[in-house]
C-alpha cells in the first residue's frame, strides 16, 4: 500500500505539472504577411557577426532582399577570424545598402555583444533600428510585416520569437525542451501587459525606435550584460515604453545551433546568467533543472519498477501503478508531440523527452557551477564571469 500511495501521489503531481508547464506559452500578437507602407521611414538592420562566415552570406542577402522600400544594412564584424569580413565586403562591392563595419578591441567592463551592438547602431541612420542575429535569416517581407505589427500594436520596441531550424538529432532532441523551459519563465502575456515589470526580448530580432533608444542609453547602458537583449527590454519597459514579444515564425527563422558542442556552450551561457539577477527566477530554474532529472531518470524506470512489484506478488496493486506510469507517459507524449509538431519536427522525438530533460537539467546545473564557482561561461572564444 505505501507503493501505491507514493505512486498515486506521483501520478497526480505529474499530470498537473506536465499540463501546467505546456500552458504557458501564449503568443497572442502573431506577425502576419503584410506589404510594404507607402510613407516608409529608414529602418537600419544592425547584424553582429563574430567568426559566423557559415551564415552571413544568407543572413544578409535576406535582409538586402526586403520589399521594405526604405532601409540600410550595417554589419559589425567582431574581430572575427575566419571569412566573415571578406565575405561581407564581396556583398558590398554588388550593394551599396551593406555597410560593413570592422569592429574595435573590447573595451574593458563590455560584453561583446553589447559592443558590437553599440558600434553598430552609432553608424545608423534610421528611425527605427532592427537588431538581428548573423543565424537569422528573414522572409521577404519580414521587415514590412514586423513594422506593420509594431504600428499596430504601438510598440515602442517589438520583438519575435522565431521559427527555429533544427537539423542535427541533438538539436531536435533538446531545443523543444529548452524553448517549453523558456515559455515558462517569462510568459508573453506578462512581457505585452504595460502593468506587468515581465520583460524579455529575443536578441534574433528586435525593431525599436531610435528615439527610445537612445533616450534609455541603448547597449552603452547594458554594457556589461551577456544576456543583453533581456537587460535592454528591460529598460525599454521599466522605462515606460511599449514593449511587444510576437510570434514571428511566419517571417522569421533561425539556426542557433548546429550540433551538441555549440548548444552546450550556447545554453551554458544564457541559461543561468539570464536568471541569476532575479532570485524567484533562478529559484523557477532550479526547481526546472530538478524537474528535468526526475524526468530523466525517474519516468523511463516507473513502470519497470511496476512491472517487477507485480512479479514479485503486488498483484492488483503493481497493476494500478503500472497503469499510473503508463497514463503519465501518454499524457507527456501527448504534449511533446504537439511542441514538435509546432517546431517542424518529428513526432516520434517526443520518445526522446528523458533524454532530453537530462541533457537541459546538465546545462543549467552546469552553467550554475560555473558562475558560482568562479569560473565564468565561455562564449565565441572570450570568457565572462558574472558580477
Amino acid at each position: 500500500m505505501p507503493y501505491l500511495l507514493t505512486s498515486s501521489l506521483l501520478f497526480l503531481a505529474a499530470l498537473i505539472i506536465i499540463y501546467w508547464i505546456h500552458n504557458q506559452y501564449h503568443l497572442d500578437v502573431v506577425v502576419e504577411s503584410a506589404t510594404s507602407p507607402a510613407n516608409a521611414p529608414l529602418i537600419s538592420i544592425c547584424i553582429p557577426a563574430r567568426n559566423e562566415e557559415n551564415n552571413i552570406r544568407a543572413c544578409v542577402l535576406s535582409a538586402l532582399g526586403q520589399d521594405y522600400p526604405n532601409l540600410e544594412v550595417i554589419v559589425l564584424d567582431d574581430r572575427s577570424t575566419d571569412s566573415t569580413l571578406t565575405k561581407l565586403n564581396e556583398i558590398a562591392s554588388h550593394d551599396s545598402r551593406l555597410l560593413p563595419i570592422s569592429g574595435t578591441d573590447l573595451p574593458v567592463g563590455w560584453a561583446g555583444k553589447p559592443h558590437a551592438l553599440f558600434q553598430a547602431s552609432a553608424a545608423a541612420h534610421g528611425e527605427w533600428i532592427c537588431f538581428v542575429d548573423a543565424d537569422t535569416f528573414l522572409a521577404p517581407n519580414a521587415i514590412s510585416s514586423c513594422y506593420a505589427k509594431a504600428l499596430e500594436t504601438h510598440a515602442d520596441m517589438f520583438t519575435t520569437m522565431n521559427e527555429q531550424i533544427l537539423g542535427s538529432f541533438w538539436e531536435k532532441v533538446v531545443m523543444p525542451l529548452v524553448m517549453t523551459a523558456l515559455s515558462v519563465g517569462f510568459s508573453p502575456r506578462k512581457v505585452n501587459d504595460p502593468n506587468s515589470r515581465d520583460a524579455i526580448a529575443n536578441g534574433q530580432f528586435i525593431l525599436i525606435r531610435r528615439s527610445v533608444y537612445d533616450s534609455i542609453g541603448g547597449h552603452e547602458k547594458v554594457k556589461d550584460q551577456i544576456v543583453e537583449d533581456k537587460a535592454i527590454s528591460e529598460q525599454v519597459k521599466w522605462n515606460g515604453h511599449r514593449l511587444i514579444v510576437a510570434d514571428g515564425r511566419k517571417v522569421i527563422r533561425t539556426r542557433m545551433y548546429t550540433d551538441l558542442p555549440s548548444m552546450w556552450e550556447g545554453w551554458t551561457k544564457n541559461i543561468y546568467l539570464g536568471l541569476s539577477d532575479h532570485p524567484a527566477m533562478l529559484a523557477l530554474g532550479a526547481f526546472g533543472a530538478t524537474l528535468s532529472l526526475l524526468a530523466a531518470l525517474f519516468l523511463p524506470l516507473w513502470p519497470l519498477l511496476g512491472i517487477k512489484w507485480l512479479f514479485n506478488g503486488g498483484a492488483w496493486l503493481a497493476v494500478v501503478v503500472i497503469v499510473q506510469s503508463l497514463s503519465v507517459w501518454a499524457w507527456l507524449i501527448y504534449f511533446r508531440v504537439r511542441v514538435n509538431r509546432g517546431m517542424k519536427i518529428s513526432a516520434w522525438y517526443a520518445l526522446t523527452t528523458p533524454l532530453g530533460a537530462g541533457v537541459f537539467a546538465a546545462m543549467m546545473l552546469t552553467s550554475a557551477w560555473k558562475v558560482l564557482s568562479g569560473q565564468g561561461v565561455t562564449w565565441r572564444g572570450r570568457t565572462y564571469h558574472s558580477k
